[in-house]
């Protein structure tokens, strides 16, 4: 091995970390996921080569593993590791004006939530300035396809493979069913839903897009119905959408 002087230096590979580091870029290309068997044939190793390799990804949570499947995906480790400084905390630092000023507009919390392995997880939070609100815990997680928001994240994701393989074991007509509402969504531009685990609480959620137009996050308020309301559910849909598009404008660059 030489360096870009040409100068030789020595190989200190090291094989358990060549394995870990083929698995993670074999998968960081995956989009729907891989088996054990295939994962060993596309790095050109046996099962059993790889086999502790993969379950110690998993159990440092750089992995995840469909059940029942036994498919195989990056979770959102990588990216919280080495963008710390950058996309998540960029997103978040683009989001939090146009956040902070809907939550003052409307008398109600909002919170950004993202898709990871599965379930929803919530990245920022801002609290209701009303002496009554609903608020979130920014890291609190949640079932993808029981939450308004996890079924907006899906309802944009462009690759239905992927959605299929977050409801590995539902029947052929629950899949069709659940196809028939993402669409709806879709076509909407956003999810409205009284909250599953809330009663009282109407979940509405809007998608925030990448530059190149993928789903990354989504908005969403938690709107609760009280004497402390400062603005009908209509006006906060309407200002909670114009949120989602200020947001989406600073991520394009567009913002003034």
């Amino acid at each position: 091995m030489t360096d870009e002087g040409g100068i030789e230096s020595p190989n200190y590979g090291v094989p358990a970390l060549d394995k870990a580091l083929d698995i993670l870029e074999l998968l960081a290309g995956s989009k729907e996921g891989m088996t054990l068997g295939e994962i060993a044939a596309a790095v050109d190793r046996s099962v059993n080569q790889i086999y502790r390799t993969l379950v110690t990804l998993e159990r440092r949570g750089y992995l995840f593993r469909a059940r029942p499947s036994g498919l195989y995906f990056l979770s959102l480790m990588l990216f919280e590791i080495v963008h710390r400084q950058e996309p998540m905390r960029g997103l978040i630092d683009m989001a939090l004006p146009a956040m902070r000023a809907l939550s003052e507009a409307i008398g109600q919390s909002c919170n950004l939530s993202i898709h990871d392995a599965g379930r929803v997880v919530v990245i920022a939070q801002i609290d209701s300035p009303s002496p009554f609100g609903f608020r979130v815990r920014a890291g609190a997680t949640f079932p993808l396809f029981e939450s308004a928001t996890g079924r907006l994240l899906m309802a944009f994701e462009p690759d239905d493979a992927k959605v299929r393989c977050w409801l590995q074991g539902d029947s052929e007509s629950a899949l069709e069913t659940l196809g028939v509402g993402l669409a709806t969504i879709r076509e909407r531009g956003f999810e409205e839903e009284a909250d599953s685990l809330q009663p009282g609480v109407t979940d509405l959620a809007f998608p925030i897009l990448s530059r190149d137009g993928r789903v990354v996050a989504a908005l969403t308020v938690p709107y609760v119905t009280t004497s402390y309301s400062r603005r009908p559910i209509a006006d906060v849909r309407a200002a909670a959408g114009n949120a989602a598009a200020a947001i989406n404008a600073a991520i394009r660059g567009e913002g003034g």
